[in-house]
This record gives C-alpha cells, structure tokens and sequence, in this order.
C-alpha cells in the first residue's frame, strides 16, 4: 500500500469532510451544520491521507486560547477530526498524523494541544491526558423549590430570538473566559455552533429557545434550551433540556435557574456539560432528587513542556524537578526545574537530581489543576522520588475553581 499524508486542499474538502463523516457511522448532515463546520475549518491545520484518489483518513486542528490556571490565555491547538477507514486501520496511518500534527503545533509556538475524545482510550499514547471533566444533571422540579437568592426578583428576564441575541451572549462568554481554567478564547464564528438548531438531531424536543437576564439595561446572563413534551397518567412531565447556560454573577444565575425550573408542563430539568463544581449543586434543596454523572471533557498535551509549565501560575510557591518520560515527543524528554508562585513561574533544563518521575501524560492531566498529582500517583503513574516533593507539588498545581471546557470541538 502507498498512501500520501499532505495538507488539505481546499478543493478536496467535501471529499474530506465526507470521509471523515463515513468513519464516524455515515449519518448524512444537514447542509447548515456542514456550513458552519466548512467555516471554521482552518485548511492549513487539517491533513488528509490519501491511497490513491481515495481519502482514508483525516485529523484538523483549530486555533484557540485557553486559560490556564492564573487567568493568562495560552494559544492550544484543538485537534479534531480525526478519523482512519476501517479499510486502513493498524497501518499506522493515525500515528503518522499525530506525529505530522505534533511537529506542526511545535513550530507555530503553541505549547500545548487539546483534544476531546469519541474513543478515550485511543489518545493517551501520544501523550493526551484527562485533565478536565463535566458534569450532567437531571434535576427533579416537581419536588425541589426554585432556587432562590436576595436580588433575584431585580432580574429581568426575555425571551429572544437565539440568533439575534448571539452578540450579548457572546459578550457574557467572553467576560468568563479568564476567570476559569480550561475555558476557550475563540475565534469569529464559533458563536453560532451553540445555536444550531437542526430538527432532526432535536430528539423529540422543540425548537431552541433562548433567555437573556438583564440587570439595569445589562445583558448579564443568559440560557439557551429546548423544551421535550411527555405525558404519564398524572399529567404532563416535560423535560426542560438546557443547552447552554451562562451567568456573570450568582443572582444571575439564580434568576435563570428559577425561570428554567418553572416552566409549564414540564417536572425536570436536564444538563450536560458542567463544571464539577457547578453552582447548581449548592442551590439545590435535596441533591437526592438530581440525578448526576460525569465523565471525561478536555484532554490536554504538552507539547513543550517548559513553556507550558511556565504559562500558568501556582496555588503555592513550588520548586521541584521532573522527570518527564515523552517517547512519541522527545524533544520533552529529561529533567526540568520548574520554579513557581502565584505571580509566575519559570521551567528550565537542569541536570539536578529528579524530585518526581512522570510522563508528559501525567503532565496534560495535571496541568489545569483538577486531576491531582497525589491522585496519579495513588495510580502509580507518578512516582516520588524525593520524600514530601508529591504533597507539595500536587497543592501547587492546584485550582480554586474546576477546569472546565465550556463545549467540545
């Protein structure tokens, strides 16, 4: 077999984008959804493989900034799309674009790339760690009370047209970005993929519906979310299924819960999506009537490692030295110092003696502060080599508030 890895033309992007719908189970897509994924598909960050005039696999990459623990952006590589024909699998066609992809983010400067996952498993070799998680919820509004806090009656809240009301919300977005891990600086166009509204992914549910929460004049929160009619032998029991819901303060916030909780015909409330530590938890009465899961979110990669430790801040003052195994990366490999506080940090080479002994993987999981190193190590996947460096080094590492990826991409 001969098959050729390039850079995709912009020509061949149909052809591309149906490859990689094809691996994904072949469902068509509707012509506003390819649209919006044709518009934010940056050409010269996607690669193809191709076996003659066949494509037969695909990865991309999007340029974004993401917080990091300290509040400074730093530009990440989204990896996406990524996909190999079932009739080239184990030829290793996805190693080879990890690698293309890899050396690509290095030379751009951006030291770190991201990814979420359809296969989790798949990504931790080429050293992807899990270092954010979401939260779901159902909340049962028949037996809770609305949430409520002093000020909420002072909230005004409309209802508005998704789409017309795509500036405010995206102001309100972009207002939140700095002030928690994991959040996503992004580029023009990103906006209108929260209100894709296409009938036949609603899954019984209504059109998208959208409500802004003003406070003096002041767009200052807002959801977005569709409501899924049921009946039983009492009545109607709907399901009120919030899409995206984003507050500046905790009064806003309350205010749109309450209005969310009160919908007609409906007796829950459904999320995905979440912070681990969403508000929500504390506002409800009886967090035995929500009923909750998590799983993975964001996986992140440092793809130079100095730079990246040096990026973010730190919950205490720290000073350890690594040893960072980084077999697909080797330009990671060996023993950096990094020095530290809550005003900044520096991450250089040193030929010291190693405190702690992890591979970049251990590194991506840590690096936003929700996954602790004293958890990885209890895993055996860090292991302490110095006496009392792991309890310091994970408290520093550490964040006030969850890392969160706010959608996936």
């Amino acid at each position: 077999m001969t098959t050729e890895l390039r850079v995709l033309r912009e020509a061949e992007w149909q052809t591309w984008s149906d490859r990689l719908d094809l691996a994904f189970g072949g469902l068509p897509q509707a012509t506003e959804k390819l649209a919006v994924r044709r518009g934010l598909t940056e050409f010269d960050r996607c690669l193809g493989v191709w076996d003659g005039a066949e494509c037969v696999g695909t990865a991309g990459a999007l340029s974004f900034g993401l917080t990091v623990p300290g509040g400074a952006e730093v530009p990440m590589a989204g990896v996406t799309m990524v996909s190999v024909q079932p009739t080239h699998r184990r030829r290793g066609l996805l190693r080879s674009m990890m690698r293309r992809q890899l050396a690509d983010v290095r030379e751009r400067g951006e030291a770190l790339a991201g990814l979420t996952a359809s296969e989790p498993a798949i990504y931790g070799r080429f050293g992807y760690g899990v270092a954010t998680q979401e939260l779901q919820l159902t909340v049962d509004t028949v037996r809770l009370a609305p949430p409520e806090l002093p000020g909420v009656d002072g909230v005004r809240l409309r209802l508005v047209d998704p789409v017309a009301a795509l500036a405010d919300c995206e102001r309100v977005y972009a207002r939140l970005v700095p002030g928690r891990p994991g959040m996503l600086a992004r580029l023009p166009g990103w906006e209108r993929v929260g209100v894709l509204d296409v009938p036949a992914h609603r899954e019984g549910a209504g059109v998208l519906q959208c409500v802004v929460a003003e406070v003096d004049g002041e767009v200052r929160g807002y959801a977005r979310f569709a409501v899924r009619p049921d009946r039983d032998a009492a009545g109607s029991c709907g399901t009120v299924q919030v899409r995206r819901i984003e507050a500046l303060d905790p009064v806003v916030y309350t205010a749109l819960w309450r209005f969310l909780f009160g919908i007609d015909l409906t007796s829950s409330v459904s999320v995905t999506g979440r912070p681990v530590d969403d508000p929500l938890l504390h506002l409800v009465g009886d967090i035995r009537r929500c009923r909750a899961g998590m799983r993975e979110a964001l996986f992140v990669r440092p793809v130079e490692v100095g730079a990246a430790l040096a990026a973010r801040t730190y919950r205490t003052p720290v000073e350890v030295v690594l040893e960072v195994s980084d077999a697909f990366c080797p330009w990671n490999e060996g023993r950096w110092r990094l020095s530290g506080d809550d005003r900044g940090a520096h991450c250089e080479r040193t030929g010291d003696r190693a405190d702690l002994a992890l591979s970049v993987r251990e590194l991506g999981s840590a690096y936003l502060g929700g996954c602790t190193l004293s958890a990885l190590a209890a895993a055996g996947r860090v292991r302490e080599l110095r006496p009392g460096a792991l309890a310091a080094a994970s408290l520093a590492f550490g964040s006030d508030v969850a890392p969160w990826l706010p959608h996936w991409f």
